[in-house]
């Protein structure tokens, strides 16, 4: 639980819950994970005599950690640090920060992430796209999906190229982009090479934006970067790629689908996508969906993508879930 010259983790651990009693320990072995409720148990039956002293200290270093943590959450680290500097000095405070940023794992823009997304696009929308790519590679995907979808056609694609490609960034580079928020958000900072970006990344995002946009984006890499391109929409999944579906897989998605929304996605896709949905379903149930498209009549695109959309989360979900397996080409045969 804490780092310290003085007495190992697992003491100080031990140490921690014998001061607070077996009442208050017990509550907290709930939470704890049946290999660490093991090795601390072990450890507190390993401690033969603790004086008070020791177990003051603990306390000290508990509370003063939890204060540090409660700090961070309500104010972020430069108020955190500021406030127990005031209260035990400056390298006391440096002290109690390092041991819990590291614990804490705390990554740059974690502000950025506490803050609505249509906020975040009126600050970063004028910057450069290196700048934008680089604030939305470590937004939550849904976040930087808002705001990718919000730019410019144009600057979709750019900014979404540059978040494909971002590899490592440098600790300065963070910091002097965190800067340009400082003024009306907050800032954090971090002492180690961060990992952002990436191919992963821009598909989560892709995967929550409009299929408007998705498209827009999509179209436009394959001829700037075809590689790219190739490689993002292997791990994708769009409307059309129903096909991909094997029949069990497919039965399972129709079932959570609400007929107005099928027969709206399917008002404007191909004779291949639809083959396949009427195959996996049951001759009536074909056949009225065949009728609830015919008598329709004309419908907005927006609301077609908006239906495709609602069935392709359907199935991402169901993907992750594992009650469906989406084959994607070659590595991903089933074996039966």
């Amino acid at each position: 639980m804490y780092q310290s010259n003085e007495i190992g983790n697992k003491q100080k651990a031990a140490i921690l819950l014998i001061a607070l009693g077996p009442q208050i320990s017990a509550q907290i072995f709930k939470h704890l994970r049946e290999e660490d409720i093991e090795k601390l148990t072990l450890e507190i039956a390993n401690q033969r005599k603790i004086t008070q002293e020791q177990k003051d200290r603990v306390l000290a270093e508990f509370h003063q950690m939890a204060l540090a943590k409660e700090y961070i959450s309500s104010g972020g680290l430069e108020y955190a640090r500021d406030i127990l500097e005031k209260a035990l000095g400056a390298e006391k405070a440096v002290s109690i920060i390092n041991r819990l940023t590291a614990s804490l794992q705390i990554r740059p823009f974690d502000f950025a992430r506490k803050t609505d997304p249509a906020q975040l696009l009126n600050f970063i929308q004028n910057e450069h796209p290196q700048t934008i790519a680089l604030i939305m590679a470590y937004l939550h995907p849904d976040q930087a999906g808002v705001i990718l979808s919000a730019l410019p056609p144009d600057r979709q694609v750019d900014v979404a190229k540059r978040i494909a490609t971002m590899d490592r960034t440098s600790p300065d580079v963070l910091k002097d982009v965190e800067r340009i928020l400082e003024r009306k958000l907050s800032s954090l900072a971090t002492q180690d090479f961060t990992a952002a970006g990436g191919v992963d990344a821009i598909v989560d995002v892709l995967n929550r934006v409009d299929r408007t946009t998705e498209r827009t984006i999509i179209e436009n890499l394959e001829v700037q970067n075809p590689e790219l391109a190739e490689e993002i929409k292997k791990r994708m999944f769009v409307f059309e790629d129903i096909v991909l579906l094997d029949d069990r897989s497919l039965q399972l998605v129709l079932r959570e689908i609400d007929s107005k929304d099928l027969a709206l996605a399917l008002k404007a896709s191909s004779g291949e996508v639809a083959d396949k949905v009427y195959k996996n379903m049951s001759k009536r149930a074909a056949e009225m969906l065949r009728e609830e498209i015919e008598y329709m009549g004309p419908v907005r695109i927006r609301d077609v993508e908006e239906a495709q959309q609602k069935i392709v989360n359907v199935i991402r979900r169901l993907e992750e879930s594992g009650e469906i397996i989406v084959s994607r080409g070659k590595g991903d045969e089933i074996i039966v």
